[in-house]
């Protein structure tokens, strides 16, 4: 997996490019694309956990080769539970 950082459009100090691509690299990580996206680079979530047990939300697009995070921040309370409740459904 390879990501693009060159002029990252959000604050790379609060989350860092290494843990943004651990948690994309979590194995129970849920990538989503949203309902209703008409562009013609398609955006995606995703929702995972870095190394440390940092809960992250991103948003990307790939191009199947790199990836580009357009945002990154700490999921939610709601998100969280989602992850979780959704990895709790697949394990059984």
């Amino acid at each position: 997996m390879e990501f693009d950082w060159l002029d990252a459009p959000f604050n790379l100090r609060e989350t860092t490019p290494k843990e943004i691509e651990e948690s994309f690299e979590d194995p129970f990580s849920l990538r989503i694309m949203p309902e209703g996206m008409k562009t013609t680079e398609p955006r995606y979530f995703n929702l995972g956990k870095s190394v440390l047990g940092r809960g992250l939300f991103s948003i990307f697009w790939t191009d199947g080769k790199k990836y580009r995070v357009i945002f990154s921040r700490d999921m939610t309370t709601e998100e969280s539970a989602f992850y979780e409740r959704m990895n709790a459904d697949n394990l059984y």
